[in-house]
């Protein structure tokens, strides 16, 4: 096999918590990556609350909301513009999705997780789902309602995508261990190629998204930095 291409597989943030051994378990996984066919962009749960108001550690913001992934999303929310802006200009459909407690946020069955959410208004949770304004949705935009983890999950995405033809979902958004990696596997289960995109999601938690990354690129998703995106 290629050295080259061996290298560049792995050459990713998992690399400082995975074992030599255990890359050379996995090593019958390494394979070309890249979009294949027409694209889409699924750009996962970018909601404002997640988004601290400026870089500070996570403790400062889960302060300012109890929602906030703090550093890693603020380190991620540029390059996720500069994604979406790329997409636009490639003529990507662009797929955003948010919380279907938007449509009944009185709903505590449409609860996605099993955090507590019992003291929260109802304007806070709409507040929480909010998907932040800087990323600009577009009237051309699909927006779809969650219920799950997965944007695919009960939603119609796979037959949007396969309506518009789409080959490959491109995903970028949160949380990765959470909501991206679900979505990344119902893709594969669905039959379209998926290409996550390392650091256009983030985490509360760095080593669940470095660990969450690693299983996505050798069993269900091409794991690829925005830099080498080939579009």
């Amino acid at each position: 096999m290629d050295l080259s291409l061996v290298k560049s597989f792995e050459d990713h943030c998992w690399r400082d918590v995975i074992s030599e051994e255990t890359l050379e378990v996995y090593r019958p996984y390494i394979r070309e990556v890249g979009i294949k066919g027409r694209a889409a962009l699924l750009a996962i749960d970018l909601y404002e609350s997640v988004f601290p108001s400026g870089p500070m550690s996570l403790l400062e913001a889960i302060k300012e909301n109890p929602k906030s992934c703090g550093p890693y999303a603020w380190e991620a929310r540029p390059k996720i513009k500069r994604l979406l802006d790329l997409a636009r200009k490639s003529g990507w459909p662009i797929i955003q999705t948010t919380s279907d407690r938007l449509l009944a946020p009185e709903d505590e069955s449409r609860r996605a997780t099993n955090r507590d959410e019992s003291d929260l208004s109802i304007d806070q949770l709409r507040n929480d789902f909010t998907i932040d304004e800087y990323f600009g949705v577009q009237p051309e935009d699909r927006i779809i309602y969650k219920g799950r983890a997965s944007a695919f999950f009960d939603t119609g995405l796979a037959d949007y995508l396969q309506t518009c033809s789409i080959d490959t979902v491109v995903v970028c958004g949160e949380s990765t261990s959470g909501c991206v990696r679900s979505s990344a596997v119902d893709g594969f289960a669905y039959g379209f190629h998926v290409v996550v995109v390392e650091d256009c999601v983030f985490d509360r938690h760095l080593l669940s998204h470095k660990i969450s990354l690693f299983d996505l690129h050798h069993k269900y998703a091409d794991v690829i930095a925005l830099e080498d995106l080939d579009v």
